[in-house]
């Protein structure tokens, strides 16, 4: 998957660029508003690349910064264009929850994330025979055969996220529970922990377990990812799940304390060498 793929990167690019080009000319958010006859909450939304800025407007508010050289306008609304494509997710929306969607969509523009999981494989690293046991297992008797494939091939491609170009640098710290859980059969979940060794050696991937002899951490309140951007640091956003159902918080200070907790986990955690002998001895245990 290239820039191409990543709507919310090509977002955030441009509104970095129109942030930078607004403050050159000493220009505050209310004063582009009112000249461009917009409320202040869509600039707002514009410079927080909550939201895509048409070509039009954005043709409009090129001159109001001073940027009027062709390349560089063209450049700007090729970013815009493509800001406003949907990603390649977007093709299971029939299929999956919009909070997964909305995660992966954040995951593709993302420069860091930070995972910690209490039960089973995140879903990001899952093989394609454990994701089916486990989508099978919660949805197989209130969904249809063909959407359970669906959220399947959803999961596995989500993988190349791991691999891409600009791949975020990934952090997993494991429960030790998750690999004493049989998922599927002993056979599919050895072959989930020998895969999860071969992951742990991409560059962008460490694997850690907190073991049981860790003790007590900020873990024990349930799974957690932390995803973050290298242009701004009061954006970052966490997603977690609870009995009512999956949540993503932009509030920086929930996002700021989730990642706090998770580096005291990692404190807690056996290092990525020896988890990574640790999952290669549970593989050989189980198979």
């Amino acid at each position: 998957m290239g820039d191409s793929a990543s709507p919310l990167l090509q977002r955030r690019r441009l509104r970095t660029d129109l942030r930078t080009a607004r403050l050159e000319k000493e220009l505050t958010q209310e004063q582009v508003a009112k000249a461009m006859d917009w409320s202040l909450s869509k600039m707002n939304r514009i410079e927080k690349a909550k939201t895509g800025i048409s070509t039009n407007d954005l043709r409009a508010l090129l001159p109001l910064y001073g940027i009027t050289d062709k390349k560089r306008t063209q450049e700007l609304l090729d970013l815009a264009r493509a800001s406003r494509q949907p990603g390649w997710w977007r093709q299971y929306s029939d299929f999956a929850p919009g909070r997964l969607l909305e995660l992966i969509d954040f995951e593709s523009a993302a420069s860091a994330v930070h995972q910690f999981e209490t039960t089973v494989v995140p879903g990001i690293l899952q093989t394609e025979e454990y994701a089916s046991a486990i989508l099978q297992e919660f949805h197989g008797g209130n969904m249809p055969d063909e959407n359970v494939r669906k959220l399947v091939e959803l999961r596995t491609a989500r993988r190349d996220l791991l691999v891409g170009v600009e791949a975020p640098k990934f952090s997993f710290v494991l429960d030790e529970s998750v690999i004493h859980r049989v998922v599927g059969n002993p056979a599919v979940t050895s072959k989930q922990f020998r895969d999860l060794v071969s992951t742990a050696e991409l560059p962008s991937v460490t694997i850690q377990i907190v073991p049981f002899t860790a003790g007590l951490h900020p873990g024990l309140g349930g799974a957690f990812e932390v995803v973050g951007f290298d242009d701004t640091d009061d954006e970052n956003i966490v997603y977690f799940e609870d009995r009512r159902g999956d949540f993503i918080s932009d509030d920086p200070g929930e996002a700021s304390g989730y990642l706090k907790a998770f580096h005291l986990i990692e404190e807690k955690s056996l290092a990525p060498a020896d988890s990574v002998a640790f999952l290669r001895k549970a593989a050989a245990e189980m198979g």
